[in-house]
């Protein structure tokens, strides 16, 4: 795909999510808020990016303070409440020089509560803009080389999985897209990706969920990684080709950044190729799930991204064309 052709994104860009607001929250855990924040609550103002329901709120003090602070409701919202213990944990795990917002304090992170409340460093910034700009690229991969350097090897404390341990079960999901798409070459992919263990070891702390609503681009040009819910163990270069399926969709030559990029010295093509194949069967298969209530633009999204790697990896293999990838036979 040339630098000038991208798939129109289905999605509206910043309004994704469908969340909990700050009146919606209990009286007792607002003055529970409050009192961490030292400030009365006189705005708040919903981040409405990303995919999941729980609050998240940029919250400002009658004292003009700002924070940013996320919620989820243990008994009505116990995935999401998990999710933010683990990013707790996590974010607290990270060492210095991480670009990354701070865990500033936590509520109910020992499961005897209610409802589980993060405190995150409130900053300053924008996410990538929609188109991507390669200006926003180049800033985000020069986040994730600083993150790669002082995440290798992974802190101790964070005792995580690997790369090739937590993603299975995702070869597997070429068996429901082979019967579900009509996909030339269908069978070479799922090939492909059943080398996965092969291509993604390595020794450094890989975020997983690199896309521009999990980025915040400073005045100063310099970029933050947020939500650590899904870190894992493997090569330094992974999240930087994942962060490439958003622009690659919206018409930028991500090819020019495979070939001369510091980030993607040395890699074997084949190894992208493994991880295409890879990540497009896990969308091909999420995209046609049924769509949860809480989330009503996931779905739009997975079949953009199945869509935009199908495409990447038809290109780089010489295949035909990836358009069937939406059909069903």
């Amino acid at each position: 795909m040339s630098e000038s052709v991208g798939r129109p994104y289905p999605a509206p860009v910043g309004r994704t999510a469908r969340r909990l607001e700050w009146q919606h929250l209990p009286p007792e855990l607002r003055a529970v808020v409050e009192g961490h924040l030292g400030t009365p609550v006189a705005q708040a103002v919903s981040q409405t990016a990303g995919f999941t329901p729980g609050f998240a709120s940029v919250l400002v003090g009658e004292d003009g303070s700002r924070h940013f602070v996320k919620a989820a409701s243990v008994r009505a919202q116990r995935v999401f409440a998990d999710s933010y213990r683990e990013e707790a944990r996590k974010l607290a795990a990270l060492p210095d020089g991480v670009p990354a917002p701070r865990l500033r304090w936590g509520h109910g992170l020992d499961g005897d509560r209610d409802w589980v409340v993060l405190g995150i460093e409130h900053v300053e910034g924008r996410a990538p803009s929609r188109p991507w700009t390669r200006d926003d690229l180049d800033a985000s991969l020069a986040m994730l080389a600083t993150t790669a350097r002082v995440l290798t090897p992974p802190p101790a404390d964070l005792a995580l999985d690997t790369f090739a341990a937590e993603l299975a079960g995702w070869p597997a999901h070429w068996d429901y897209a082979r019967a579900a798409f009509v996909l030339p070459h269908g069978e070479e992919a799922a090939a492909l990706a059943a080398r996965y263990t092969e291509v993604v070891g390595g020794s450094t702390v890989v975020h997983t969920d690199v896309r521009d609503d999990n980025i915040l681009l400073r005045p100063d040009g310099t970029a933050l990684l947020c939500d650590w819910n899904w870190p894992v163990v493997g090569a330094a270069w992974l999240d930087s080709l994942l962060l490439l399926i958003g622009p690659r969709g919206d018409g930028l030559d991500v090819e020019a950044v495979l070939a001369d990029h510091p980030t993607f010295a040395g890699v074997d093509p084949e190894a992208v190729d493994v991880v295409l194949a890879l990540v497009a069967g896990y969308f091909l298969k999420t995209g046609d799930d049924p769509v949860p209530s809480s989330s009503p633009y996931i779905r739009e999204h997975q079949r953009w991204q199945a869509d935009v790697v199908w495409d990447w990896l038809c290109e780089r293999r010489g295949w035909a064309t990836g358009d069937e990838a939406g059909q069903e036979p």
